[in-house]
């Protein structure tokens, strides 16, 4: 059995005391610390919405998802930059003249799992035949959705897999489309 003695003895104190070794010891601390930040820090999915209170309904009464706070790490005006670039539509995403400034920075969190987490933003354009539209780039997140929908027994039809397209039937009998966005 070795005494902390001789291991102190090991240690070269020089070049750990010395400029470079005190940065060298910031940045694993730095390294570290974010490390432990990011690995906290849960997984979003978007989903932009043609009603922004109708899916708030949704989502809280119908599908009974949890209200969630904004993580850290999530940097606003992504939806802003996103809607800037022109998109409309056959990708589904209304100009940012019908999105109306303030409500770039709206937006709704929910829990969907425990480090998995929704946000809901104004931008989709409004659906055919009167449905609330719901669109995102992220299939995980809309299949997410959709088990949760199966689990609350609500009717739902499967319209196409690839890109994922379905239509579900609230309780008030109001239809709402899902659709995945391909870019």
């Amino acid at each position: 059995m070795t005494s902390p003695l001789l291991w102190a003895s090991l240690v070269p104190w020089d070049l750990m005391f010395s400029t470079q070794g005190i940065m060298i010891g910031l940045l694993a601390a730095y390294a570290g610390a974010l490390w432990l930040f990011l690995s906290s820090t849960p997984k979003v999915h978007t989903v932009l919405v043609s009603d922004l209170a109708q899916a708030q309904i949704f989502y809280e009464r119908v599908l009974g998802l949890a209200a969630a706070d904004v993580p850290l790490n999530y940097y606003y005006n992504t939806e802003q930059g996103l809607a800037g670039l022109g998109y409309d539509g056959a990708l589904g995403i209304a100009p940012p003249s019908q999105m109306g400034r303030d409500r770039l920075q709206d937006g709704l969190w929910y829990r969907l799992k425990r480090k998995t987490q929704l946000h809901v933003v104004a931008g989709a354009n409004p659906g055919d035949r009167q449905r609330l539209r719901q669109v995102s780039f992220d299939r995980d997140g809309l299949q997410q959705i959709l088990s949760r929908i199966q689990a609350q027994g609500l009717p739902f039809k499967l319209k196409r897999q690839l890109p994922l397209l379905f239509l579900v039937k609230d309780w008030e009998g109001q239809v709402i489309e899902f659709e995945e966005l391909e870019v």
